[in-house]
């Protein structure tokens, strides 16, 4: 009977054998610098992925305060020096997660690596830094376009690793987030309800100091705003002249970039670049 299950169990697995998914790539953190925090049932693995693209902080314009603080807070990080989390905030395709990218592709060769975790599973955060705990090398822990409901607790496992756990993150991991809400979570009229003032002073109520409670374990805050249209041009000009040649920035693309800010209603890093593809690929296309 026994022999009998066994071949039958063998036989079985013949079958559904090319569905399973190949066996998970092991990281190599001195080759690789940067993988993916991938969720399963049995909790999480890293997955290794090379950067995506080559984007330089000299390609970013426009954002110079910010990529000075950002990287010298990693510099002294990478050398062992006090360094803060940080919390890149603002407005759509202002440049916060380019800016990001353009960190790891500018600082690897320095021993920078950065591990990307999803919002979905923060959850498994406590799990993921202790991963990194032992490992010699220095690492970013990165959440893209953070954000938070009103009744989702996934904040509360981020809140404890930047700060609220007895032990603390470990001296090798940083955490770097991205987000459109400076506080990360949504704020209503009904918040401001408990708040009161105390002589001179405004004292909030028990909502708004949970909210302010999780961006302000953020040592390092930085703010990114709409382009004004010298800037935004400016990053028109250098996109253009990356993607195609320097000629194809001209007068007609000069009016053509502030026509196509118009109708997207505003101006933005990530519009220059999409004018820039859209300009570019179209003369292309005609033989210009």
């Amino acid at each position: 009977m026994d022999a009998e299950l066994s071949r039958r169990l063998l036989k079985l697995l013949d079958h559904v054998e090319h569905w399973l998914p190949p066996p998970p790539v092991e990281v190599d953190w001195e080759r690789d610098v940067a993988a993916l925090w991938q969720r399963h049932a049995l909790g999480g693995r890293l997955l290794p992925v090379p950067p995506r693209d080559a984007l330089s902080l000299d390609d970013l314009l426009g954002i110079e305060r910010q990529k000075l603080a950002l990287v010298d807070n990693t510099r002294a990080f990478l050398h062992g020096h006090p360094a803060n989390h940080a919390l890149l905030w603002g407005s759509r395709g202002s440049g916060k997660s380019s800016l990001i990218r353009a960190l790891l592709n500018s600082l690897s060769d320095e021993g920078l690596r950065l591990v990307q975790v999803d919002r979905h599973d923060l959850s498994a955060l406590p799990m993921l830094v202790e991963q990194l705990r032992p490992q010699r090398q220095r690492f970013v822990v990165y959440c893209d376009d953070l954000s938070f409901e009103g009744h989702d607790d996934a904040y509360k496992a981020l809140k404890s690793v930047l700060d609220g756990a007895l032990t603390g993150p470990p001296p090798n991991v940083l955490l770097y987030a991205t987000s459109n809400r400076r506080h990360l979570l949504p704020e209503t009229m009904s918040d401001n309800e408990g708040s009161r003032l105390v002589g001179d002073e405004l004292h909030h109520g028990d909502a708004v100091e949970e909210k302010i409670s999780l961006s302000d374990r953020f040592g390092l805050w930085l703010g990114f705003h709409p382009f004004n249209q010298d800037v935004y041009l400016e990053a028109c000009c250098h996109w253009v002249s990356q993607l195609g040649h320097r000629e194809d920035w001209n007068a007609e693309a000069r009016a053509e970039a502030i026509r196509f800010a118009t109708l997207r209603g505003g101006r933005s890093g990530r519009g220059a670049w999409q004018f820039a593809t859209q300009w570019v690929g179209k003369r292309r296309l005609h033989g210009s």
